[in-house]
């Protein structure tokens, strides 16, 4: 039950993603926007699978989870500078607890990377994506509208 709700909030995010990059005009907040752009696809590829809307391939979910977590290692620098948008989703609470943010990223990039690893088998899928989404989910209650 816990993973199928994951899944549609991956779903919903994914969707949510594209209709928020329309209109942004500061640089800074597109280049979060595309870093979380990037995780949110690789979730996708990972998701799919979990789903069997696409055939198990370890090798593309070991990628998937690697990705992640480079994107993750790079997610703090992204939101460093307090910068704003009209299109912007970031709560003022990421620079209000800027080292709480940060460790949350830490550890998304940490069970991305264990992932990136351990990925063998198609049984191994749902309980990879239900860590990552759990992470994303996290982060996303707190400093994220």
């Amino acid at each position: 039950m816990r993973q199928t709700s994951l899944l549609a909030t991956l779903g919903l995010c994914l969707a949510g993603a594209a209709l928020a990059h329309t209109g942004v005009k500061n640089a800074a907040v597109m280049a979060r926007m595309n870093g979380m752009s990037a995780i949110a696809a690789e979730m996708k590829t990972l998701g799919e699978m979990a789903k069997g809307k696409t055939p198990f391939d370890a090798a593309a979910a070991r990628a998937a989870a690697a990705s992640i977590a480079r994107h993750a290692a790079e997610t703090p620098a992204l939101f460093e500078a307090e910068e704003d948008d009209p299109k912007s989703e970031a709560k003022p609470e990421i620079w209000q607890d800027f080292a709480d943010f940060t460790a949350k990223s830490n550890e998304l990039e940490t069970i991305a990377e264990g992932l990136a690893e351990s990925i063998q088998v198609e049984a191994d899928l749902r309980p990879a994506v239900a860590a990552l989404g759990g992470t994303c989910q996290s982060c996303h209650k707190l400093y994220r509208e």
